[in-house]
């Protein structure tokens, strides 16, 4: 297996890992009696402590980007190509684990735009690998 498919599954492996922590937190509350099993839902005020919230946004962060890679390594793959895109893959997970934790961290100012400088190379090796499928980089 490549480092795409490496990559990609360490992706989904990540943000199941987040999805964990949420679960395992929150069930502990459901399980110990502290909460209802309903006391969460988008239309409730968050009550639980800020690195939890940080964590629920951060797995939100995963969903919404997982895809985007999981488009490109398939039509890599289902053209023969994950060697095209196999070098950028690694430091793609890599920055993505680096947001994550940076988020996990704090929001402050700094912190944020720390994090921006791990998410916006994502995004541009986003693009080298669509432009290498392509033929265009």
């Amino acid at each position: 297996m490549g480092m795409s498919l490496w990559s990609l599954l360490g992706f989904a492996a990540w943000t199941l890992l987040l999805v964990l922590g949420v679960v395992s937190y929150r069930s502990a509350l459901v399980l110990s009696g502290k909460r209802r099993a309903n006391a969460w839902g988008r239309h409730l005020p968050f009550q639980d402590p800020d690195l939890l919230l940080r964590l629920a946004h951060a797995h939100a962060n995963c969903l919404e980007n997982l895809p985007l890679l999981a488009a490109v390594v398939l039509v890599a793959g289902l053209t023969g190509k994950l060697a095209l895109i196999d070098p950028l893959a690694g430091p793609y997970l890599a920055l993505r684990i680096g947001q994550t934790l940076v988020h996990l961290v704090g929001t402050s100012h700094v912190l944020v735009f720390l994090r921006f400088s791990f998410f916006l190379p994502q995004l541009l090796l986003l693009v080298w690998m669509m432009g290498r499928l392509a033929g265009v980089l």
